[in-house]
């Protein structure tokens, strides 16, 4: 399974996204700020760019299974899980249904359809990776 992040540049103190599941649109995304390479403001940067694996692990911080992003250079526990503004993450992907400038919206709805999806392929033992396109100009959101 593939998951394609693809990001608008950073606004408003968040950076929206568009995330493609196999190609199909899911959901929209909030992160935090993308900062240049090398600089970092914890809990308020968004994760580099590139490709990384995706699996399921029970989160200690929010007491259930999460889809948890592996090996992300400067980072640790980056994970996929509701929310709705930058304030609600610390480098990790908020998915919404909708969005405005600065947030998602019913990011538990969203969520929950993508985590049943990732579960399905857990469960068929399918490896599930994402990639994270960087903004350089801005995307059309769908």
């Amino acid at each position: 399974m593939k998951l394609t992040l693809t990001r608008r540049p950073s606004e408003n103190g968040a950076t929206i996204g568009n995330l493609d599941l196999n190609g199909v649109h899911e959901c929209f995304t909030c992160e935090d700020v993308v900062r240049p390479p090398g600089e970092k403001v914890y809990g308020q940067t968004a994760i580099p760019a590139g490709t990384y694996r995706v699996i399921i692990t029970q989160s200690p911080r929010f007491k259930r299974r999460l889809p948890l992003l592996l090996d992300v250079p400067g980072f640790e526990g980056v994970r996929i899980h509701p929310g709705n503004t930058a304030e609600d993450t610390e480098g990790c992907i908020l998915p919404g249904r909708g969005f405005l400038p600065d947030r998602v919206t019913q990011s538990v709805l969203a969520f929950d359809a993508l985590f049943a999806k990732l579960e399905k392929a857990e469960a068929a033992r399918e490896d599930i990776w994402i990639e994270i396109r960087p903004a350089s100009v801005k995307e059309p959101m769908r």
